[in-house]
């Protein structure tokens, strides 16, 4: 499908706030036919420019293209540093290409918490190319390769030992290495640093376009790896730890020990569905969820009754719900509800604990997290 700009960038705000209801629209929308390349490396090596001269030549052909920036966030206002991307400006006017600009907002690894749904919705929206520019802040930043089909590792010359410095890190889950800035002295010898790595390596001069066309031709030919073939397929995709849901007679009572562990409650709401209320404590990319009951007849009032304080069940972040359930289904499996909107907006579904080896379980769709 394809979307309205203004649409697209109300849709856009709606989703890096994680709005339920544009998370809920978003859940919905169909899979696209999206290539997703990843864009990462060290500070300086002129990824912007890249992307930049990268979206130039996708348009040449015709193509339109989304560019998901990630930026440090401002500690004054917590939005992204760069914003707008002064170095992107060419495209500003051009409706065949989307901008965005997303703050981590402290996470760590290069990508903002609320990237994945951001490149899905441009999948969605019905661009041919998504592009993700990471933030830049060196070996730790591999979270990218999940996300993306193609992943780009852009380096310069005069790195030197930099180059062996992060080697154990976004050196790893590099497809392709692309030497920008070759026409600076050492070129050579940065195209040397990786020669070992047993990948392909281009150099490029992106403020010129030199080199370009040739990385774009690279990038339409590249195979998609097992396990990273789009966003609309589930076949290979990660499934994850979501939260673990902690029952407690009283949340006020149960946040002291947790805060005293350095975890802070990022909200509290009420389920009404569930008849629960929820305090969601974040642990890097999994949650604590504290769930006290909202009424005498609740199913956390009963488990309360029955066991006592405890793990009430495990969530799991699948990248397909609805497939997930048909599969469930399929095997036999007991589910104790259809899909539906819970905390946060996120739609989930419980399995019964007979059908888990006794564990309840709730399965949440990746994209509504």
């Amino acid at each position: 499908m394809s979307l309205p700009e203004r649409e697209l960038a109300r849709l856009a705000t709606g989703v890096e706030n994680r709005d339920p209801r544009a998370l809920a629209q978003l859940a919905v929308m169909p899979a696209g036919h999206s290539r997703i390349v990843g864009v990462t490396g060290p500070p300086g090596a002129g990824k912007s420019t890249l992307v930049a001269a990268i979206a130039a030549e996708l348009r040449k052909q015709g193509k339109t293209v989304a560019i998901v920036a990630v930026d440090p966030s401002s500690r004054r206002t917590g939005g992204a540093i760069l914003g707008d991307r002064i170095r992107m400006q060419q495209h500003y006017g051009d409706a065949g290409v989307f901008i965005r600009s997303m703050a981590t907002r402290g996470t760590t690894g290069g990508l903002a918490r609320a990237t994945a749904d951001m490149v899905r919705l441009m999948d969605a929206a019905g661009r041919d190319y998504v592009l993700i520019e990471t933030v830049g802040v060196g070996q730790d930043e591999v979270e990218i390769a999940g996300l993306a089909q193609v992943t780009l590792v852009v380096l310069a010359p005069g790195m030197g030992d930099d180059i062996q410095a992060i080697k154990a890190g976004i050196m790893e889950i590099a497809d392709i290495f692309v030497i920008n800035k070759a026409d600076l002295p050492g070129a050579d010898r940065a195209e040397r640093e990786v020669r070992d790595e047993h990948k392909p390596v281009m150099r490029t001069v992106a403020t010129e376009g030199t080199g370009i066309a040739e990385l774009v031709a690279w990038i339409e030919a590249a195979p998609l790896p097992d396990g990273r073939g789009g966003l609309g397929s589930a076949e290979g995709r990660t499934v994850n730890i979501d939260h673990l849901g902690i029952a407690v007679r009283r949340i006020e009572e149960a946040l002291p020990l947790y805060e005293s562990l350095g975890l802070a409650a990022a909200g509290c709401e009420t389920v009404e569905a569930e008849r629960v209320r929820v305090a969601m404590l974040p642990t890097g990319d999994s949650r604590i969820e504290l769930l006290e009951p909202a009424a005498a007849d609740s199913p956390i009032a009963k488990f309360l009754e029955k066991r006592g304080p405890g793990l009430h069940h495990v969530a799991l972040r699948v990248p397909d719900l609805a497939a997930a359930v048909e599969r469930l289904r399929a095997g036999g499996a007991r589910l104790l509800n259809e899909p539906r909107a819970g905390a946060g907006g996120h739609r989930y579904v419980f399995v019964h604990p007979a059908s888990t080896g006794g564990v309840l379980l709730e399965l949440i769709q990746e994209s509504e997290r």
